[in-house]
C-alpha cells in the first residue's frame, strides 16, 4: 500500500518514511502544503498522513482540496493539542487526529485501523461493458469468458478499471503496479500493456484499452463515439 506523508519537519518526516517503509508500506514524502496537495490529487494513495502546520498552504487547505475529489483516509498530525484544532480537523473531513509528540507504535496502529475501516467501503468489483473484474476472488472475465491473467496483469487491469476514463501515464503505471520510478530506457509498461490488450481486447470486437499518444493509456468504452 502507498502512503503519502506531508510533514515539513525534516527529522520527523524522514523518521516516518523510514518507520512506515520498514512496516511494509511504500511511502512518498512532501515537505510543503503545495507539494503535498499536488501529490495527493495526482497520485493513487491508500492513506494520507497530514501535518497541520505547513509552509505554502496549511494542512486544512490540503485536506479541503483532497476531500473535494478523493475519499482516502486522512490522519492529521499537529503539535497543537487544542480541542478547537482537533474539532476543526475532524469536521473538515479528517478521519483521525494525533497530537505530537506521539509514539510510532500508536501512529502505526491508527493507520492500520483506518486502512481496515477503508477496506469495508472499498469497491470489490468493477465493470466496463462486458469486461468485469472481482478484486476479492481475483477473477476477470469478458463476455462471460474467464481471462487468464498473471499477477502483474491483474494488478494493471485493476488500476485501469479503478481509474477507467482517466488517462494514466507510463510513470503512474510503473509506480503503482511495479513500485518503481519510470526509466525511459525500459519498455516494461509497453510490453505489459500489449500483453494485457492481447487478452482483454484482441479476441473481442469492441476495444477498451486505448493508447493516448504522448500521454499514456486509458480504459474506456468508445462505442458510438467519433474516432
Amino acid at each position: 500500500m502507498r502512503i503519502l506523508v506531508i510533514e515539513d519537519e525534516h527529522k520527523l518526516g524522514d523518521y516516518l518514511v523510514k518507520g512506515l517503509s520498514e512496516s511494509g508500506f511504500t511511502v512518498d514524502l512532501a515537505r510543503t502544503g503545495t507539494e503535498g496537495r499536488n501529490l495527493a490529487l495526482d497520485g493513487d494513495y491508500s492513506l494520507l498522513v497530514l501535518d497541520v502546520m505547513l509552509p505554502g498552504i496549511d494542512g486544512f487547505a490540503v485536506l479541503d482540496a483532497v476531500r473535494k475529489s478523493k475519499s482516502m483516509p486522512v490522519l492529521m498530525l499537529t503539535a497543537r493539542d487544542a480541542v478547537a484544532d482537533r474539532v476543526r480537523g475532524l469536521q473538515s473531513g479528517a478521519d483521525d487526529y494525533l497530537a505530537k509528540p506521539f509514539a510510532f507504535s500508536e501512529l502505526l496502529a491508527r493507520i492500520q485501523a483506518l486502512l481496515r475501516r477503508g477496506k469495508l467501503h472499498e469497491m470489490s468489483s468493477y465493470a466496463l461493458g462486458d469486461l468485469s473484474l472481482d478484486v476479492i476472488s481475483r477473477k476477470a472475465s469478458r463476455n462471460g469468458q474467464r481471462l487468464d491473467l498473471t499477477a502483474k496483469e491483474f494488478a494493471l487491469l485493476t488500476l485501469l478499471m479503478r481509474r477507467q476514463g482517466n488517462v494514466l501515464s507510463r510513470t503512474q503505471l510503473a509506480e503503482q503496479v511495479w513500485d518503481m520510478n519510470f526509466d525511459s530506457d525500459t519498455n516494461l509498461v509497453e510490453v505489459a500493456i500489449r500483453r494485457l490488450r492481447g487478452k482483454i481486447d484482441d479476441p473481442f470486437e469492441e476495444k477498451l484499452l486505448h493508447t493516448v499518444r504522448g500521454m499514456g493509456y486509458v480504459l474506456e468504452s468508445r462505442q458510438g463515439s467519433s474516432p
